[in-house]
């Protein structure tokens, strides 16, 4: 079971005083939590069968702004209420949140209960489908990087975000004295993450001063996406209880490394039990199936990216040299290049993305992902030579786009992408897409002031 709490065994907890509340959870087009917490007989008696939302929740930025030009929601149609189903195979106690239980929730139309089709979980769920209508499943794990600070989120923005310190004063990759100092907080968030049920293999400091990582097993692409959302609201509540701040952003400092969401996949039988990437007579034990698959990824590469990274300051961390590819391209174990395969000549081999960063939205990521390589598969695409170097230096080779508004264009005239998610689902994003570059267009920047104030 994703979750670690049966209904029962809620009701059970709930009567002896153990849980007195429940969060009920969406996740929204940034991949954030939001919902209510119920006073836990409440939850029991009424919101478990469903709960409702206001439809902005599915149509606005960052900063929860109502924003103008989408077709589902607007003030012209009254910003009415979606429907929350709790989705209870996701139930699970919050162990740092004291008396608490989280589920996760599906989001349906107040009036036909149908699914929300811009809605991130309704997204995936439509990707895994098609898979299961083709007889098969996947296999996926979202790699998370974020950079640990010694100051709390109040002490930061009371700063104006200036003097932020990294908790590390050093490159801390693998090591182990750094890290150590950093255990209040760390094993805190692997044994209250693995407490709420998300299986967490382990934690390690990255390559820069500050920056962590956390590794959660695969799992199928609903629970793998559920797990990473909840992972990253639960690593900000626990750094935030012992008076640290976190960040996921993709770069949040010019002269140092971004974080990523590197993304593992293979496609394997319906019951999970045969790997379909794997053929031991092929080139590095790759199947067929497994280089029509990564075909895909690569032809569909720029129309994907979107969902990769979705904000302007996402491109800031596709550096040369950073560990943070440039090119979309196919190597073997090669961190230069875009799309990775590991695990050769075994029933694991698989694909590692590298292009996404820590602000990506799993479910969508995940989407967006399924959906290239399945038309891969179903065009029997030929896969380009492997290639070999480095791919930063490499000329004439396809590159990952360098702004938000050439990968918006690339969404916006994917034809794979409306036919795998619908028209009206991409001009959902795509007008997220929008925004987002209006916004940063229209303010004035730090970088802006420094550089002009005297010498403009």
């Amino acid at each position: 079971m994703p979750g670690n709490l049966t209904l029962a065994q809620l009701r059970k907890a709930v009567g002896n005083g153990e849980i007195d509340t429940v969060i009920a959870a969406q996740v929204d087009m940034q991949g954030r939590l939001m919902g209510k917490r119920f006073q836990a007989e409440h939850f029991i008696d009424s919101a478990v069968t469903e709960t409702h939302s206001c439809n902005y929740l599915l149509a606005t930025d960052m900063e929860m702004e109502t924003v103008e030009g989408y077709a589902a929601s607007s003030w012209a149609a009254g910003y009415g209420d979606y429907t929350m189903i709790p989705d209870l195979a996701t139930l699970r106690r919050i162990p740092w949140l004291e008396g608490t239980a989280l589920v996760l929730c599906d989001v349906v139309d107040h009036h036909s209960h149908e699914d929300v089709p811009h809605s991130p979980r309704a997204i995936l769920k439509k990707q895994i489908a098609r898979l299961e209508e083709r007889g098969m499943t996947a296999k996926v794990a979202t790699e998370l990087e974020f950079f640990l600070f010694r100051q709390s989120y109040e002490e930061v923005e009371a700063s104006g975000y200036r003097g932020i310190d990294p908790i590390s004063p050093y490159n801390e990759d693998y090591h182990i004295f750094q890290t150590t100092k950093e255990e209040d907080v760390m094993r805190a968030i692997r044994t209250g993450l693995h407490g709420a049920g998300i299986p967490v293999e382990g934690t390690k400091g990255e390559a820069e001063c500050g920056q962590e990582e956390i590794n959660i097993s695969h799992a199928g692409p609903l629970e793998c996406a559920d797990n990473h959302a909840i992972a990253k609201n639960g690593c900000k509540e626990i750094a935030w209880s012992r008076n640290r701040a976190l960040t996921f952003m993709a770069k949040w400092d010019t002269d140092m490394a971004g974080s990523s969401s590197h993304i593992h996949q293979s496609l394997w039988s319906k019951d999970g039990k045969t790997p379909l990437f794997h053929d031991p007579e092929g080139e590095y034990g790759m199947s067929e199936t497994m280089r029509h698959y990564l075909a895909g990824l690569l032809t569909h590469a720029s129309e994907i990216t979107y969902f990769l990274a979705p904000y302007v300051n996402s491109y800031k961390r596709f550096a040369k040299d950073t560990f943070a590819p440039t090119k979309a391209v196919w190597a073997l174990d090669n961190r230069t290049a875009g799309y990775r395969v590991c695990g050769d000549g075994t029933t694991s081999v698989r694909i590692e993305c590298r292009v996404g960063g820590a602000d990506l939205n799993p479910y969508l990521a995940l989407s967006a992902s399924l959906a290239a390589g399945l038309d891969g598969i179903e065009r029997e695409m030929e896969l380009e030579p492997e290639f070999t170097g480095n791919a930063y230096t490499a000329e004439n080779i396809r590159e990952i786009p360098t702004t938000l508004r050439a990968a918006m264009d690339a969404l916006n005239g994917s034809t794979m992408l409306r036919e795998a998610f619908g028209g009206e689902v991409v001009d959902h994003y795509v007008r997220a897409a929008e925004w987002e570059q209006e916004e940063y267009d229209r303010h004035v920047t730090d970088w802006d002031l420094k550089r002009g104030f005297e010498r403009a």
